[in-house]
């Protein structure tokens, strides 16, 4: 009993203050809009929490280190993840995409459990590599290593999932240290296969989210519509908000999928600027936590795990409320903590919990 209340006195509690409001946020969120329809999520969301938070301390009990040491290991949760991406391709399609798996009324989508197994892969990949990171070869097995997610991903199609999968690649390379060149170079393959991507992967209504965000008002009953009611949520929340249960927008349906694609817009209508306000300043603490356990850490593989989480935690955050403000196009990335999803609170939590026994262990020696 005694080394437990050691082992959770040792926690970043500024970390886990930061991810509990975030998530009570969410819940605050999901019950507000339970009038219109999303009661069952709140419900469910609790107790996708429970098992979150549950799974968050067993995480944080197992010493980060075996990751570190044993890549057969990794690379078994690699193929893992990519025999569930290709699995749940033969699932039945939801609002057009093909990546959940039914088990009765619970929905698990593999995806979300994928980026944090990238993120320990990558983390391991480049810990070993990082003095001849400037040799190319080690770039494009890397590269292999995410092009055989991203098109899974993409045949979905689930563009959000797949600039989230890239963003992950991306900020471990960089943080690893990479050449500026062969940044540009990557850059260039980037662009080439954003093309492809776009040419054979995305369904027409994806393409035309993407196209409305640059003339919203051209379309507003079709391709702008959803994009210019999240605006109007927004900026009807002024400073301080509707009030809980007020928000026009979402309680009377005109902002659809509130619950996870347009969380941030239904709760900056109930709670206005102020409540924007702080949202933004417990990501920002999250996102400095991660970072100091990162740089705290005396070994590569934590400082890149803890780096690669941090870049994954900004990009979807930054791409879901810069779409609800319609200065980014809409590709159907929840918030963090806070928008409807079991499986994405839950990989969210292993990822903390991970953190959490950096945190602890990573000054310790490999035994």
């Amino acid at each position: 009993m005694n080394q437990i209340l050691i082992h959770f006195r040792k926690f970043d509690w500024l970390l886990t203050g930061a991810v509990f409001l975030l998530m009570g946020i969410g819940l605050l969120s999901l019950f507000s809009l339970s009038d219109v329809g999303v009661f069952p999520f709140f419900k469910r969301q609790v107790l996708w929490s429970a098992v979150g938070i549950t799974l968050m301390i067993g995480a944080s009990l197992v010493d980060f280190r075996i990751f570190r040491t044993q890549g057969f290991l990794v690379f078994l949760f690699y193929v893992g993840a990519v025999g569930l991406l290709a699995l749940v391709l033969l699932s039945t399609a939801i609002r057009g995409v093909e990546g959940w798996f039914r088990f009765g009324s619970v929905l698990i989508q593999p995806v979300e459990f994928t980026k944090i197994v990238l993120i320990i892969l990558f983390a391991k990949f480049f810990s070993k590599r990082h003095v001849e990171i400037y040799r190319v070869q080690h770039l494009l097995v890397s590269w292999f290593y995410l092009f055989i997610p991203l098109i899974l991903v993409l045949a979905q199609p689930d563009l959000g999932s797949a600039i989230i999968l890239v963003s992950i690649w991306v900020g471990v390379v960089l943080f690893s240290g990479m050449r500026l060149r062969h940044f540009f170079v990557l850059v260039a393959i980037g662009f080439l296969v954003g093309s492809l991507g776009w040419q054979f992967a995305l369904e027409p209504y994806q393409k035309n989210r993407i196209t409305a965000f640059l003339s919203p008002y051209e379309d507003p009953k079709g391709a702008g519509y959803q994009m210019i009611q999240s605006m109007i949520a927004v900026g009807s929340g002024q400073v301080w908000g509707k009030g809980i249960g007020y928000g026009s927008q979402s309680h009377l349906n005109f902002l659809p999928e509130a619950q996870t694609d347009f969380i941030f817009a239904a709760f900056a209508e109930e709670w206005g600027f102020v409540g924007v306000l702080v949202v933004l300043v417990l990501y920002l603490v999250l996102l400095w936590r991660i970072i100091v356990i990162g740089w705290s850490s005396v070994d590569n593989f934590s400082r890149l795990y803890a780096l690669g989480f941090a870049a994954f935690i900004f990009v979807q955050s930054v791409i879901h409320i810069g779409m609800n403000m319609g200065l980014l196009p809409i590709t159907g990335i929840t918030l963090p903590f806070v928008s409807y999803g079991g499986s994405s609170l839950v990989a969210l939590f292993i990822g903390v919990g991970i953190l959490q026994n950096i945190k602890i262990n990573s000054r310790k020696g490999i035994e």
